[in-house]
C-alpha cells in the first residue's frame, strides 16, 4: 500500500495532483484545511491537505487487463461465494485498520515534538486515545502559534487547564451527605465493604452523625462478618437483607438515622440480569444516592461496560479504589469526562478510616502530568 500526502490551495488542485501521481485508482483517506506560511504568526494562508493511498498491485492488474474480456467462469456455488466475500471483507477491514494506524502515527509525528511526547505521556497514563487526541487538538487550536517555541511547562499547564475545564462542572468530592441512604454498587473485589466502613467512620467520627449499615452481600459470609466487625468498632448497628422485604424492614428500622450506608453484593455486572437481581433486593428511589465503586487497576473498557449496565440505576458519583496500587489515573479521568459524572472519593489502602480522601478535579488534572519530562524543552 503506497501512502502519500498532497497540498494545494483548493481541493480541485489537490485532486489533480493525486490523479497525476497516483492515477485513477487512488483512494482519499483523509482531508483537512491547514494554515501555512505567514510572517510572525500573521498572514497565514489556507491550504487543503489530502492523504491518498493506492495499492500498486491493484493498479498493475488494471493496466494488464486485456481489451477483450475473457469468457467468464462458471459462477461459484453460493456457499463458496459467501466464504470468499467474507474473506475479502476481512482483508479489507485489516488493511483499513493498518491505514488508520499509519495515519494516526503520522499525525502524532507531525506534531511539535513536545506535543507528540505529551500525547504519548497521556496514553501511558491510560487516558483513552480518543480523549487524548481531542485534548491535544484543543491545545493546538487554542494555544499553539508556529511563530513561537513551545515550552514544556506551558504544555503541562495547558493540559491541566483543559482537563480541569472538562471536569470542573461535574460534582467532585463529598461536601455533605445530601440523602439519608447511600448505596455502593460495583463488581467483585473492588473493595466496597472496606469503603463502606471508611465512609461510615468519617460520618461518625468527623460529622457526628447517627449511622446505620445494611448489607445485601449475602453471597459471601466473610463480607457480612467483616462489616459486623467494623460496625462493632464504631458502635453502630448493621442489618442483613436477603431480599426486598428484609431491605424494606431494615430501612424502616433506620428511619430516624442521619445516614444509612448499603453494601451490595459484587457480581458480574457485565451481565444485565445481575443488575435486575440487584433491583429486586434494593429499592433505588429519590431518597437514595448510588455510588459506583471501581478499581483504578481495571481496564477502561471493563469500567465502561460495567457503567453502561447501570443505565436503569442512576449513578450519582464514582468512587475509585486501589490508588496505592497504580500511579495511572487516565482511566478514572476518562470515565468522568466521557460519562459526565464526578468522583466522590479515592481510596489508597486498607486502613479504616485513614486510607480515603475526597477527589478533586484540579488535583487529578495536576497529578496526571506529574513526572512528565521531555528532553527537548524548547521545540517549535
Amino acid at each position: 500500500m503506497k501512502l502519500k500526502k498532497f497540498q494545494a490551495a483548493t481541493m480541485p488542485e489537490v485532486m489533480k495532483k493525486v490523479r497525476t501521481e497516483l492515477g485513477p485508482d487512488a483512494v482519499i483517506l483523509n482531508s483537512k484545511v491547514i494554515k501555512t506560511g505567514g510572517f510572525m504568526g500573521m498572514f497565514k494562508k489556507n491550504q487543503t491537505e489530502v492523504i491518498a493511498a493506492i495499492d500498486p498491485s491493484a493498479a498493475a492488474k488494471r493496466q494488464e487487463r486485456p481489451r477483450e474480456a475473457p469468457i467468464p467462469p462458471a459462477p461459484p456455488k453460493r456457499e463458496e461465494s459467501q466464504n470468499k466475500s467474507y474473506v475479502e471483507s476481512e482483508v479489507i477491514m485489516k488493511e483499513l485498520k493498518q491505514l488508520k494506524a499509519m495515519l494516526k502515527k503520522e499525525e502524532v509525528q507531525t506534531m511539535p515534538p513536545v506535543l507528540s511526547a505529551t500525547y504519548q505521556h497521556l496514553i501511558d497514563q491510560e487516558l483513552e486515545p480518543a480523549t487524548a487526541e481531542k485534548l491535544i487538538k484543543n491545545i493546538q487550536d487554542k494555544y499553539v502559534d508556529s511563530a513561537y517555541p513551545i515550552r514544556l511547562e506551558e504544555v503541562k499547564r495547558w493540559v491541566t487547564h483543559e482537563l480541569y475545564e472538562q471536569m470542573e462542572p461535574l460534582e467532585f468530592g463529598h461536601k455533605k451527605f445530601q440523602k439519608p441512604f447511600i448505596h455502593l454498587v460495583g463488581p467483585t473485589g473492588v473493595g466496597k465493604t472496606t469503603t463502606v466502613a471508611k465512609i461510615a467512620a468519617d460520618a461518625v467520627l468527623n460529622h457526628h452523625l447517627r449511622v446505620g449499615l445494611i448489607t445485601t452481600d449475602t453471597f459471601r459470609i466473610a463480607a457480612i462478618e467483616q462489616l459486623k466487625t467494623y460496625a462493632k468498632i464504631l458502635g453502630i448497628p448493621v442489618e442483613v437483607a436477603y431480599n426486598l422485604e428484609d431491605y424494606a424492614a431494615a430501612r424502616e428500622k433506620f428511619a430516624g438515622y442521619d445516614l444509612v450506608l448499603v453494601d451490595t453484593a459484587g457480581r458480574n455486572f457485565r451481565d444485565p440480569k445481575y443488575v435486575n437481581e440487584l433491583k429486586k433486593v434494593v429499592n433505588f428511589n429519590k431518597f437514595t444516592d448510588t455510588y459506583l465503586v471501581l478499581s483504578l487497576t481495571s481496564k477502561y473498557k471493563d469500567m465502561d461496560e460495567i457503567f453502561d449496565q447501570f443505565e436503569s440505576i442512576p449513578i450519582h458519583q464514582l468512587i475509585f479504589t486501589k490508588a496505592d496500587e497504580t500511579p495511572r489515573l487516565g482511566s478514572a479521568i476518562t470515565m468522568s469526562i466521557e460519562k459526565k459524572v464526578g468522583i466522590a472519593f479515592m481510596t489508597n489502602g486498607q486502613n479504616v478510616p485513614d486510607d480515603i480522601f475526597e477527589a478533586s478535579a484540579l488535583n487529578l488534572s495536576r497529578n496526571l502530568m506529574e513526572g512528565f519530562t521531555h528532553a527537548d524543552e524548547r521545540s517549535s
